[in-house]
């Protein structure tokens, strides 16, 4: 029996779902514990993209059960659309994939309240993807919202009502003009309510537990970044959950003693997608150069991402807090041709070099101290082994070890999941 946890350790969009798609091949289960739809999970096999929103990364493989445990925010209209889009691909869903009957709803009012609040902020907003999933974390935890056990109930609808009645008050309170027709909201929201009542829907933290009485392996797989946490995160422009290790705890039941591995993914560079702190950001030909060639848009929302030097002393923060046993470096290729590669070292925090992550990074509070390194020529998307890595590259890497004490274990030198090498 073992549980591994696999989490992204910088602002989210580090590669997570190509690497849960190479290691499901060692899992029994492949389990989701917080996050919405929000959050897109890329893979690239055989010559096609495949982007995953709420389903968890194993669905490809034939022998991998799926969860969706307790954490996670559903949106059934999302949900459906994306099952719709797998059908072509003749996977066996029905038995591949179930749900825990805690995970809580995204209502389409929910998504209003997000756009009315988000419009309100003015220059202050917080770059919402404005899917719903702030408010629906608003009613978990103030005791309101909707869960998927819910669906079997026979008062669902009057529930339902309630909760949407109530959302619609608080939406005319932020006094913003966002314009919709609920009605032809709420018939698409319970079309999709029907298809989700063909899926299994299990007491996950039950499950999660006879399976490892009974040897499963489990790979339990995050959303976002740990520093886009709501606790330990660059709040407020954080996501509304736990993104961390003990994330995978609360969201699917799951006891911290019981958890062994955790990989940590991270690219060989930094970005980040809407608003918030990122002192390694670059506004230079180099973060363009970066953009382009990472093809840094997000997966679900195709907002640009902003791009930055690596950051370690965020890095080894995020480590830290999570318990890293093992490191993923992913796009190490995007950096090929840079004459000089740079790396953050330390902060000028407020006039003093610190070396840990501060409550605050804003702009005025932080300048980074940077290492340089040479950087490298080489085309690495052909290659297969470390030992054909440019030396730069292996110096790169070995530095990072160094670092922050924990070794990287797998080298990612394009997207396809055969681009993917062993250390």
């Amino acid at each position: 029996m073992t549980v591994d946890l696999l989490l992204g350790l910088q602002w989210g969009d580090e590669g997570k779902g190509k690497i849960v798609d190479v290691l499901t091949s060692n899992y029994d289960i492949i389990a989701r514990f917080q996050g919405g739809p929000n959050a897109g999970h890329t893979l690239e096999f055989d010559g096609i993209k495949h982007v995953l929103r709420t389903i968890p990364s194993g669905i490809f493989h034939k022998n991998s059960v799926n969860i969706i445990g307790n954490g996670v925010v559903i949106d059934p209209v999302v949900f459906q659309k994306e099952i719709e889009g797998l059908e072509k691909f003749n996977l066996d869903i029905k038995s591949k994939l179930i749900i825990s009957r805690k995970a809580h709803l995204i209502l389409p009012t929910h998504r209003l309240l997000d756009a009315a609040s988000e419009a309100s902020k003015g220059k202050a907003k917080i770059g919402s993807t404005l899917k719903g999933i702030g408010p629906t974390y608003m009613d978990k935890t103030g005791r309101n919202g909707l869960r998927v056990g819910d669906i079997e109930l026979e008062d669902f609808k009057e529930r339902y009502r309630a909760l949407a009645d109530k959302h619609e008050a608080m939406i005319a309170f932020y006094d913003v003009a966002i314009q919709y027709n609920l009605a032809e909201l709420e018939k698409e929201f319970f079309e999709a309510i029907e298809e989700l009542k063909k899926l299994d829907f299990i007491d996950s933290e039950e499950y999660m537990y006879q399976a490892q009485k009974a040897g499963k392996s489990i790979l339990c797989e995050g959303a976002q970044g740990s520093l886009l946490d709501v606790d330990f995160g660059t709040y407020p422009f954080v996501t509304s959950s736990n993104t961390t290790a003990a994330g995978a705890c609360t969201g699917l039941g799951i006891a911290p003693n019981k958890i062994k591995e955790v990989y940590g993914i991270f690219k060989a560079y930094v970005t980040r997608v809407g608003s918030g702190p990122f002192p390694t950001e670059l506004f230079d030909e180099v973060g363009a150069t970066m953009a382009r060639v990472g093809n840094e848009f997000g997966s679900v929302t195709g907002r640009q991402r902003r791009c930055g030097w690596l950051d370690l002393v965020a890095l080894k923060y995020a480590v830290q807090v999570n318990g890293v046993t093992q490191l993923m470096m992913m796009k190490g290729d995007v950096l090929s041709g840079f004459e000089t590669l740079k790396v953050c070292t330390e902060y000028n925090y407020k006039g003093q070099n610190i070396s840990h992550f501060p409550y605050n990074i804003e702009p005025e509070n932080v300048t980074p101290i940077y290492k340089e390194f040479k950087g490298w020529k080489a085309d690495l998307t052909g290659l297969t082994t470390y030992n054909e890595l440019p030396i730069e590259l292996k110096e790169y890497i070995e530095f990072i070890e160094k670092e922050v004490g924990v070794p990287i274990k797998i080298v990612s030198v394009g997207p396809d999941r055969k681009q993917t090498i062993t250390k």
